[in-house]
C-alpha cells in the first residue's frame, strides 16, 4: 500500500470516527450503557470516573488493527484505520477531557468560532443529568448552541440540572 493510500485511509477514519462515536454516545452510552456514562454526568470526587472505562473499550479495536496490520500480516490497510482510531482518541482526549472539562491543567481558552461551538454544545449536553432529554452527541461536529437551547426548551428542561451553591445551569429559565 502506498503512503497516500495509507494517509488517505488514515484521514478518513479521522472522519468516519465522529460518526461512530456520535452513534456510541447517543445510543450505547445514553442507551443500554448507561450504567457506566452515568458517572460523568455526576460531578467527578477524584481523578478517576466509571465513565473512564469506554477509553479502554474503544481502544481495543484500534489496539488489534494495529497489531493485525503490524505483527499478524493481515491487511496493510488495517495499520492506517488503527492508527486513525487511536489519533481520533487523541483528538477526543485533547478536546472533551483537557479543553471542555479540565481534566490537565491548561491555560488554554477557546477563541475561534469553531472551538468556543464545541465546547458550549457540549456543556449543553452536560446540563441534563439523565439519560434521556439532553442534546448533541458528537464532539467534533455539533449544532449551534442557539438550537440546542431551543431544543431543551421545547422538552421543558426534562431532566436539566438544577442550580448548584446559588449558580444557574448553563441554560437560563424562561
Amino acid at each position: 500500500m502506498t503512503w497516500s493510500v495509507g494517509i488517505l485511509l488514515f484521514l478518513l477514519t479521522i472522519a468516519v470516527m465522529e460518526g461512530v462515536a456520535y452513534a456510541a454516545h447517543r445510543w450505547i452510552m445514553h442507551g443500554w450503557g448507561w450504567f457506566l456514562h452515568e458517572s460523568h454526568h455526576r460531578p467527578r470526587t477524584g481523578n478517576w470516573e466509571l465513565n473512564d472505562l469506554y477509553a479502554v473499550i474503544f481502544a481495543v479495536p484500534s489496539i488489534a488493527l494495529l497489531y493485525g496490520g503490524v505483527q499478524a500480516g493481515w491487511w496493510p490497510g488495517f495499520t492506517w484505520i488503527g492508527a486513525g482510531i487511536a489519533a481520533y482518541g487523541a483528538i477526543y482526549f485533547g478536546f472533551h477531557d483537557v479543553v471542555v472539562h479540565r481534566r490537565l491543567s491548561t491555560r488554554y481558552l477557546p477563541k475561534s468560532a469553531y472551538m468556543k461551538r464545541i465546547v458550549q454544545a457540549h456543556r449543553l449536553h452536560h446540563v441534563v443529568e439523565t439519560r434521556e432529554g439532553t442534546v448533541s452527541f458528537g464532539f467534533l461536529v455539533a449544532p449551534r448552541p442557539e438550537a440546542l437551547k431551543a431544543t431543551l426548551k421545547e422538552r421543558g428542561r426534562k431532566g436539566v440540572r438544577a442550580a448548584v451553591d446559588g449558580q444557574a445551569p448553563v441554560l437560563a429559565k424562561k
